[in-house]
């Protein structure tokens, strides 16, 4: 899967990278100074990249924990992201990664340890407040966890710390490691959806939703708390008919008690991050689709967002309490 790993001077000797070194005795090596000499290259071909993506393993220095955005919240007042990786081992058409940055190369930020230490930092700051953090704003929070054992280094943080709560948001169905432990009710596993016909044209190399819902039931079943993610709203001629089977398919099917929350919001992306996306794809349907600039944002006219937004929502709310829905009904 992976044939080249660039590799920081800095962090050449630190555990995770000689454990993930180990992994893959045959990938070629390269040392570089920092990873954007790599990582931010200009004239890089992200599409041939992403064919076959090398590993790039660094160390964060700074911005390791920073607020998230407004409507990026699940309950709590106060709400943290961090990135332990950049890049996604899937390609979504609609993914703004592939507008924000330069190359499709992984970026695996192996210095765990400071990513906890800020964590644990800001829960002092907030002395009995609860805390929620999210992963895979910049990533998939799942997909390389067997490459990067994630989650078997940030879990046992949670344990120890019953005021922070940690959103997991994937695609992927590599739920091995979870399985194998007792479930932590402050870790909620987010899986996002799509309806099929939608995945199978815009979610390349993305588990089918089958196998997707498979992995949250077994989750599920293991007394993981879940949650679900339909964000982006995709819009088809057909959309109410395509969505209506794919709440129908999934909320006959998973536990409401260990549902921790559901959340949806139209498709959007900063303006330049569209344009970028529409020249990678010039052939792709979904950037012709009824478009509006507003602040700088490119998303669907507000007739169709609210439209699409108000049917979804009255769907969900007959299979959840109004307390674990989060509707994101922001402007464009």
């Amino acid at each position: 899967m992976i044939s080249t790993i660039y590799i920081e001077e800095e962090i050449a000797n630190h555990p995770r990278t000689l454990a993930i070194l180990k992994r893959f005795p045959d990938a070629t090596k390269i040392s570089c100074q920092r990873y954007g000499e790599v990582f931010n290259s200009k004239s890089q071909n992200f599409r041939l990249q992403k064919k076959q993506a090398a590993l790039i393993l660094a160390r964060k220095h700074k911005g390791l924990v920073l607020p998230s955005p407004k409507e990026y919240a699940i309950g709590a007042e106060l709400n943290y992201y961090f990135s332990h990786m950049l890049n996604c081992l899937y390609d979504c058409r609609y993914c703004f990664l592939q507008g924000k940055f330069q190359s499709a190369h992984y970026v695996l930020f192996v210095n765990y340890e400071d990513f906890i230490e800020e964590m644990q930092l800001l829960l002092n700051q907030h002395d009995e407040e609860a805390v929620h953090f999210f992963s895979g704003y910049d990533c998939d929070s799942l997909a390389l966890d067997p490459v990067t054992d994630f989650t078997s280094e940030f879990l046992p943080f949670l344990e120890s710390n019953p005021r922070a709560l940690l959103e997991l948001r994937t695609k992927s169905t590599q739920i091995r490691s979870l399985l194998k432990r007792e479930p932590i009710k402050n870790c909620v596993i987010a899986f996002s959806f799509t309806p099929d016909k939608i995945a199978r044209t815009l979610e390349h190399k993305v588990p089918d939703i089958n196998k997707r819902l498979q992995a949250l039931l077994d989750l599920q079943e293991a007394g993981w708390q879940i949650g679900l993610r339909f964000d982006p709203l995709i819009y088809t001629k057909d959309y109410a008919k395509e969505y209506s089977e794919l709440f129908n398919e999934i909320f006959s099917k998973i536990n409401p008690e260990l549902t921790h929350s559901i959340s949806l919001g139209g498709f959007r992306l900063p303006k330049d991050y569209f344009r970028k996306l529409e020249k990678l794809y010039p052939d792709e349907k979904l950037f012709a689709s009824p478009q509006a600039e507003e602040k700088n944002n490119i998303g669907y006219p507000a007739e169709i967002r609210h439209e699409m937004l108000d049917f979804c929502e009255n769907i969900i709310t007959q299979h959840i309490p109004a307390e674990k829905f989060f509707p994101c009904h922001e402007t464009i």
